[in-house]
């Protein structure tokens, strides 16, 4: 929840110095019932407790004009909520909502890993603050593409997503930067129906179900490639869908990841292949924003990567409370999130070579296969900051 700073100005009001006239008062009146023999004396011990007293009225005066300027007249530093330090330093702002997409339809509206972990808790939110933010709406995608389509549109300003449908939509025309690759093993599993072909090869003609324009995707046309498979129908299908199809023997076979694909297995579906056999495969997640954020914000890569990282150690130090946290997310127990999203796979770094080496090979292999319609540098797309 995002924690508000209060702020409170302290006013000192400066003492009258009443005290003291009501002592001078009554130490004239005495005086003028004494009598004339002791006039000079009076008027003698009289000018020297008036100078004595215009003394410490000054002294006090000064002390209390001190007091009010540092304590009614706060500097712009605190009457804005940010640290005299920050305020000197000229403190990066951010716009006070983020509008973030993320891919996985869920009932927490949360994504995996240390985006979804920070925004869980509350890391995120507090760590971007004191530069603005007052709230983070997340949208929740069923794929890459409809969140392409959404970055392109304007309704979102940043958003996490699969390479593949990153960079399709770049090699489309879209004005996104990449700003992080947040893991960079993602796992993809060939699943056949019951009774049906016993390996990659007897996929020579059939019917296969996949998100196209997803990591997925690019998985098994180089799978089928690789392997000398043609003849093949790829059907566009979500997850859902494509399950059901599968187990009325509508398709021959489905891609799927994660939890999902795990339950299947278990459910007695022949697992024909995954990414594991073929680590050139491995799809990564992306963070991309767009251009026109990008231009009014250009702080934000680095502070909204330095509070995923504060998320990320966070739940480094609560890994019993992170995978109970997958589980419901992932309609799961913690055991098998544990296993289908270990907290290794969460990349510390916004950039390693590894990682934008498979990015590199991604790209190229969707234009080599004609998928992506128009070639880019990736060093064009990557945000270095």
């Amino acid at each position: 929840m995002i924690q508000e700073r209060n702020r409170q100005t302290i006013e000192s009001k400066p003492e009258t110095g009443h005290g003291h006239a009501g002592t001078e008062g009554r130490a004239a009146s005495r005086s003028a019932k004494s009598g004339p023999r002791r006039r000079a004396k009076r008027v003698s011990v009289l000018a020297l407790a008036a100078a004595a007293l215009l003394l410490v009225l000054a002294a006090c005066g000064a002390s209390e004009k001190s007091k009010t300027a540092s304590s009614a007249s706060p500097s712009p530093a605190a009457s804005s909520g940010a640290s005299p330090a920050a305020a000197a330093a000229g403190e990066p702002k951010l716009p006070s909502v983020l509008h973030y997409g993320f891919i996985g339809l869920n009932k927490l509206n949360l994504p995996r890993g240390a985006e979804g972990w920070g925004l869980y808790k509350g890391i995120i939110q507090e760590a971007l603050a004191p530069y603005g933010v007052t709230k983070i709406e997340s949208t929740a995608f069923p794929n890459g593409p409809d969140q392409s389509e959404a970055l392109m549109s304007g309704r979102l300003d940043f958003g996490s997503l699969g390479d593949t449908p990153a960079i399709l939509a770049r090699s489309t025309g879209a004005k996104t930067r990449l700003i992080s690759q947040n893991q960079i093993d993602l796992l993809s599993y060939l699943i056949a129906k019951k009774n049906g072909p016993a390996s990659v090869q007897d996929l020579k003609g059939k019917t296969i179900a996949v998100q196209k324009g997803s990591y997925m995707h690019r998985y098994l046309v180089g799978l089928l490639k690789s392997e000398g498979v043609t003849g093949y129908k790829l059907v566009h299908m979500l997850s859902a869908d494509g399950e059901a199809a599968l187990a009325r023997g509508d398709v021959d076979a489905m891609t799927n990841s994660g939890a999902d694909a795990l339950r299947l297995i278990d459910e007695g579906y022949p697992l024909l292949d995954d990414t594991t056999k073929h680590p050139e495969l491995y799809g990564t997640s992306v963070t991309v924003a767009t251009e026109d954020f990008l231009a009014k914000y250009p702080d934000f890569p680095k502070l909204w990567n330095e509070a995923r990282l504060k998320a990320l150690d966070d739940l480094k130090q609560h890994p019993d409370d992170y995978y109970a946290f997958l589980a419901q997310i992932s309609n799961t127990t913690p055991e098998i999130a544990k296993k289908v999203y270990p907290i290794e796979s969460i990349e510390e770094q916004p950039f390693t070579d590894e990682g934008l080496k498979l990015l590199d090979g991604t790209k190229q292999f969707l234009i080599d296969e004609k998928i992506a319609t128009k070639n880019f540098e990736l060093k064009d797309w990557q945000l270095a900051y």
